[in-house]
């Protein structure tokens, strides 16, 4: 006989004392308190009973003392608090970033992409319209803007994730359609003879062309347009988005929801910096993150990138960016501005052969399916001022009086449509030149930018993502340069000036 004593059922007023083995079969004789008078009973129980009522109440003792079971402490002991790199920010350059970074060297680093809203409710990269286009003035928008095109066609041998269903971002390649008058007519023409240098494919249309080609465009008061031909139209951003961001998941980086609400700095006192006193260098050493059940959080990391969109600033103000002197004096010139997208029924309105119109006063529309169904939109002017951006409500009276009127005027069609639904999302708007902002941080040997695209990061976001990635794997740009988009060029003002946004 072997005795055996065990106390995994005290909370329930039992002990187990021994079992017997015979030949036949187990026995196991338990005693039960009692308030009664006389002996405990002996009482036989199946070994396969025991077993799981045993594991049952080791299960609540677990749950009950081991805190870190519940939910939210779960989370928090597997939440990493050190990498190689990290980036703020996981929508679609962040994504992009972190796939680039990963899936070049695999395990040989460690990157983990800190998101406050997983769901993206009111990211810029799913409200976006999701436009791709070459038609720019500047060689590296036009070059980003290749590149993507590339990627979206090729996105299957980029993005897919083995065992998963192939990505597809419905890339619809019905290209762009930028009216000018004749004011701005000499200005398309040499961004055009830029375009065909760099390999893009689009035509000149004069007015006659154009009505001949679009029969429901009024071309009264324009004098030139500009058509593309290869490799522009529109896709879904939201799956773009979830694209990458499967697929640097899968090659290793960790997504974090949580919000960078501050850093820990570090001093170097070897480190020399022009018109900083030497031993007073101070480097950004750890990321405090706010996690969704309000704990806070360090990170330990060996480089940062913020990639933030619209809240960049925001966050490079936490790493004193704009609020010190010397290099640390230049802010992140980021501010979010509030952009509406109508989305309108009009059967009678342009067939399938619609490209993403462009109109001289801003106007833009597109083709939504094949049901009669198109979006549109306007950024405001100067004398109209920019919307609240204190949340995302739509002002239906803008369409009304801002973009109606001009949608009515270039398609007499639209005279007849109607409002279907209508939502606003964040341009990250760099209210310097309005081009992105990509590179290190002269002050910090560690900080790396990739934000203020104000509208174009949906479509330049795979060659932001390579490009980073190939600045700090490869010491410099290799397949794109994009030194002029540098941080440097705000301090010494030597800036870039797009002259086609939209």
């Amino acid at each position: 006989m072997c005795i055996i004593t065990m106390n995994f059922m005290s909370k329930c007023g039992k002990s187990i004392k021994f079992f017997e083995r015979n030949s036949a079969r187990f026995r196991l004789y338990c005693t039960k308190s009692s308030d009664k008078d006389g002996p405990p009973v002996q009482k036989f129980e199946h070994p396969l009973s025991r077993t799981l009522r045993i594991l049952k109440a080791d299960l609540k003792t677990i749950k009950n003392y081991i805190p870190f079971i519940h939910k939210q402490h779960y989370e928090n002991k597997f939440f990493s608090d050190h990498c190689d790199i990290v980036v703020i920010g996981g929508g679609v350059i962040g994504s992009s970033i972190a796939y680039w970074l990963q899936t070049r060297v695999r395990d040989g680093v460690r990157v983990i992409v800190i998101e406050k809203d997983p769901s993206y409710a009111k990211a810029s990269t799913p409200l976006s319209c999701g436009g791709i286009r070459h038609q720019f003035g500047l060689p590296e928008n036009i070059q980003m803007s290749m590149f993507g095109a590339e990627f979206l066609r090729n996105i299957k041998r980029y993005l897919h994730v083995e065992g998963d269903n192939p990505p597809d971002v419905c890339f619809t390649p019905y290209g762009y359609l930028s009216l000018a008058t004749d004011r701005s007519a000499q200005q398309l023409e040499e961004n055009v003879h830029l375009q065909h240098q760099l390999g893009v494919k689009n035509e000149l249309l004069s007015p006659t062309m154009l009505k001949k080609k679009f029969p429901w465009l009024d071309t009264t008061g324009i004098a030139l347009g500009c058509h593309g031909l290869e490799n522009e139209g529109w896709f879904d951003p939201w799956s773009l988005l979830m694209a990458f961001k499967k697929k640097a998941i899968s090659a290793g980086a960790e997504y974090v929801t949580a919000e960078a609400i501050g850093f820990e700095f570090r001093k170097m006192p070897d480190m020399l910096i022009e018109g900083v006193e030497p031993g007073t260098y101070e480097t950004i050493d750890r990321v405090l993150v706010k996690t969704e059940n309000g704990e806070v959080r360090p990170i330990k990391f060996g480089i940062a990138v913020i990639a933030a969109g619209a809240n960049s600033k925001k966050v490079a103000e936490m790493a004193r960016i704009g609020k010190g002197s010397g290099y640390l004096s230049v802010p992140l010139p980021i501010e979010p501005r509030k952009r509406y997208v109508y989305c309108v029924h009009c059967p009678e309105g342009p067939g399938l052969n619609t490209p993403f119109v462009i109109d001289p006063t801003g106007t833009y529309f597109r083709r939504e399916g094949f049901g009669g169904n198109f979006i549109c939109g306007k950024s405001p002017t100067e004398e109209e001022g920019e919307p609240s951006i204190e949340d995302l409500e739509v002002d239906s009276s803008y369409f009304d009086n801002s973009v109606w009127p001009h949608l009515a005027a270039r398609v007499p069609a639209f005279e007849q449509l109607k409002v279907k639904n209508a939502w606003a999302g964040y341009y990250d708007i760099n209210v310097v030149d309005e081009n992105g902002i990509v590179g290190p941080h002269p002050y910090y040997h560690n900080l790396y930018l990739a934000a203020g695209f104000s509208g174009h990061g949906i479509q330049q976001a795979p060659a932001v993502g390579r490009a980073v990635m190939e600045m700090m794997f490869e010491g410099g740009f290799k397949t794109i340069d994009l030194s002029r988009f540098g941080f440097d060029r705000l301090m010494y003002n030597e800036l870039l000036r797009e002259v086609n946004i939209v």
